[in-house]
């Protein structure tokens, strides 16, 4: 025998399997969309709620969420004047009342009366997301609601702008009335309806229930 031969050893059969598939492996891919940005709305609620509570924290003495009140909110909004951007005419300034003063006056700027009212709007609509209760909201304070009228007044007069309140538009519904004597004459109601369903105006849900209906009614002989 060949000693090559018996020198030999059996060698194991191989164990080497090709490489799965990526097909197998690969994860199921999400089919989540995502997420969509917050709005303009949303981003700026945001930055006011956060503004606010870096206004308690420097506060002296600090003060807490459930501490405020809405004399601590009118504090808020007097120290944003420092920030605005308005020329507001003092009465003693030869331009006060003036729309458009010719020339620069020594005058303070302040945060102008509109941007005030969107923010205690926000701020009022973030307290009550994040758990606050509406009755003990301090954004909607009569204390906050005195002082932005009278920011509002002062201001229209400082600087010649009066803010003049958005008129209501109104229509008409016209109901037609038909006559249930079998005759041929009929009248109609011409009611004011108001955009938001004003009950001042006496048309409510009641009232209009009762109104007669267009239905035409025939007597049989």
């Amino acid at each position: 025998m060949d000693s090559s031969s018996q020198g030999a050893q059996p060698q194991p059969p191989s164990t080497t399997e090709p490489p799965p598939s990526s097909s197998s492996t690969a994860p199921p891919q999400s089919q989540s969309s995502p997420v969509p940005p917050p709005s303009r709305y949303e981003s700026q609620k945001r930055r006011d709620w956060n503004t606010f509570f870096q206004y308690l924290h420097n506060h002296k003495p600090p003060l807490t969420l459930a501490r405020c009140s809405g004399a601590h909110v009118i504090e808020f909004l007097k120290y944003l004047d420092q920030f605005g951007k308005t020329k507001v005419h003092i009465s003693e300034c030869p331009y006060f009342g003036h729309p458009n003063p010719p020339a620069s006056c020594p005058c303070p700027l302040k945060q102008a009366w509109g941007s005030l009212d969107a923010l205690i709007g926000r701020l009022r609509a973030a307290y009550e997301e994040n758990g606050g209760r509406s009755e003990c909201n301090p954004f909607g304070a009569k204390a906050v609601m005195i002082y932005l009228k009278e920011v509002k007044e002062g201001q229209a007069k400082a600087r010649g702008v009066p803010y003049e309140k958005k008129k209501r538009k109104r229509t008409t519904t016209k109901v037609s009335k038909v006559s249930h004597s079998g005759g041929g004459d009929s009248s109609s109601i011409v009611l004011p309806v108001s955009d938001n369903n004003d009950s001042s105006l006496g048309v409510d849900a009641a009232s209009s229930a009762s109104l007669p209906s267009s239905t035409t009614t025939t007597t049989t002989p």
